[in-house]
């Protein structure tokens, strides 16, 4: 497979993008369980069909968009906002991305990484590796690039991030991903309780960082991605439950402004596993 990848790594967005599409679509007509979670969430969130099918394209994108990300040469960028990332690097305190799952969130950290990564405030991102060995040391080896770490799902990647976050440096975090069971909080998402993490909330009041919102869009025809960066609207509360609300809030704003590329078929209200 990481043959494959190398060899798809070579082609243009545009034709990658093209195929992601067609790709999409072929898996939300061929899976009924795919299609009702990707209709339920949409529904839950006060959408149409109208509104959010370009979605299913999007997600197909998300997919063969990977092998040149991954292996293939650097892709346009463009910024939006980065005076926020300046803003907080000068502070000197250290920055949480928070980062759902829209657009392209493996762009935000690759950007990053190119842009103020190598000049000495990296990025570290938590990291979960795929089930599949083969899947998971071609991710690995990806994201592991001057600039940005990984950081391991466990007690040791959260101090490794800590420690980050107290040199002044970076983490990134998709808080809409469910954590295991005892990691996180039942708090509304898009109207719905959804079990959410804690762990963004817990960096940023345990070093006092700044939290910037982040997500990556995918142009049309294969030009690229904008990078968005934003602030919070409020100040993160003291109270780890309301810090929790404001996010998952921050994330539900995020998302209605570009319902089109977010992963609507992610299995945001699942149970946690223990």
């Amino acid at each position: 497979m990481t043959i494959v990848f190398r060899a798809l790594s070579f082609l243009p967005l545009f034709i990658l993008h093209t195929f992601g599409a067609v790709l999409g679509w072929v898996v939300f007509v061929s899976s009924k369980t795919y299609r009702q979670r990707f209709m339920a969430n949409a529904t839950q969130a006060g959408l149409g069909s109208a509104e959010i099918l370009p979605a299913v394209a999007a997600a197909g994108r998300l997919v063969a968009e990977l092998p040149r990300l991954w292996m293939g040469r650097a892709v346009v960028i463009h910024w939006q906002g980065e005076q926020h990332v300046e803003q907080a690097l000068q502070a000197g305190r250290g920055i949480v991305f928070l980062t759902p799952h829209l657009g392209c969130f493996e762009v935000t950290a690759q950007a990053y990484a190119q842009r103020y990564g190598l000049h000495g405030k990296p990025m570290t991102v938590l990291f979960r590796p795929p089930r599949k060995y083969w899947l998971g040391r071609l991710v690995g080896a990806a994201r592991q690039r001057p600039g940005l770490y990984t950081a391991p799902a466990s007690l040791a990647g959260v101090k490794q991030m800590l420690k980050a976050l107290k040199n002044g440096e970076c983490v990134g975090v998709l808080p809409d991903q469910v954590p295991p069971n005892h990691q996180g909080l039942w708090t509304p998402f898009f109207g719905k309780p959804a079990y959410t993490m804690t762990l963004s909330a817990r960096l940023a009041q345990q070093t006092g960082a700044t939290i910037l919102i982040a997500w990556g869009e995918r142009l049309a025809w294969g030009r690229g991605y904008t990078v968005h960066v934003a602030t919070l609207e409020a100040l993160l509360s003291d109270d780890l439950g309301r810090a929790t609300e404001q996010i998952n809030q921050a994330m539900e704003s995020l998302i209605a402004q570009c319902p089109t590329q977010y992963l609507w078929a992610y299995d945001r209200y699942k149970q946690p596993r223990d």
